[in-house]
């Protein structure tokens, strides 16, 4: 398979093309040589051939080719909402959602929730995520990366209005509707989605009130308990694959 790169910079066809510095080290630490094909995408869509055309010390020369217009995006946009897992387990939400088609990922700072994340602290985890899903693209052939918005707290990212799209929240509770009944009963062509998910403890009862009072409809996964990345993982897959 050809090595894939993500360029920030708009790529245009047949033009000669500096990388920018993630990319280059990139290609120097796979040992890349003059001559060699890779795969480069911006984001807007597509992707383009190119081929090494000189190796510096710190930087690397290619030559754009032929703009190739092939998406590998899931049927349906669905967004997560996800109040943070500690440790590095956001990291690994991240990345598998990107894998699994995730249009985009709100990070959410809730009453359970161990992370706190604010100001210059909460800019940089961003920008860590956002390379985790840059990576993850380049990994698995998306040519479009999910936005990861900024950090919020959930009563705040609550109270704005959120563009036509279905609203889901991931509950305990008696008698909550099966995401699979959700997943199953749609039409041939539906809705964008956002799927509200809590961290390792779970949102609070006034949260999930708060969410469902503002037209989030509570669905399950089933009678086991999921860990919090499991289940925004699992309701992303069977949501976007409609």
């Amino acid at each position: 398979m050809t090595a894939r790169f993500h360029c920030a910079a708009a790529l245009t066809a047949n033009s000669a093309l500096t990388l920018p510095p993630g990319a280059a080290r990139h290609v120097q630490v796979l040992r890349m040589q003059p001559g060699d094909a890779l795969t480069l995408f911006d984001g807007s869509g597509g992707e383009y051939a190119a081929t090494v055309e000189r190796m510096g010390r710190s930087e690397v020369a290619v030559q754009v080719g032929a703009h190739t217009a092939v998406e590998r995006e899931a049927p349906r946009a669905v967004h997560l909402a996800v109040g943070m897992p500690a440790n590095e387990r956001m990291d690994w939400l991240v990345e598998k959602a990107t894998e699994l088609g995730v249009a985009s990922i709100q990070p959410l700072m809730t009453a359970h929730g161990v992370l706190r994340l604010m100001g210059e602290r909460a800019d940089k985890k961003r920008a860590h995520w956002e390379a985790v899903a840059i990576a993850a693209c380049e990994q698995c052939g998306r040519n479009r990366v999910p936005v990861i918005h900024p950090v919020q707290a959930l009563t705040g990212w609550l109270a704005k209005p959120i563009a036509d799209a279905e609203r889901f929240i991931l509950s305990l509770a008696d008698g909550t509707r099966p995401v699979s009944d959700i997943a199953n009963g749609a039409s041939s062509a539906p809705r964008d989605a956002w799927v509200l998910s809590g961290p390792e403890g779970g949102l609070s009862a006034a949260e999930e009130q708060d969410a469902i009072a503002r037209g989030f409809a509570p669905l399950t996964l089933g009678p086991r308990v999921l860990r919090a990345e499991t289940a925004s993982l699992a309701a992303l897959a069977l949501l976007a694959a409609q």
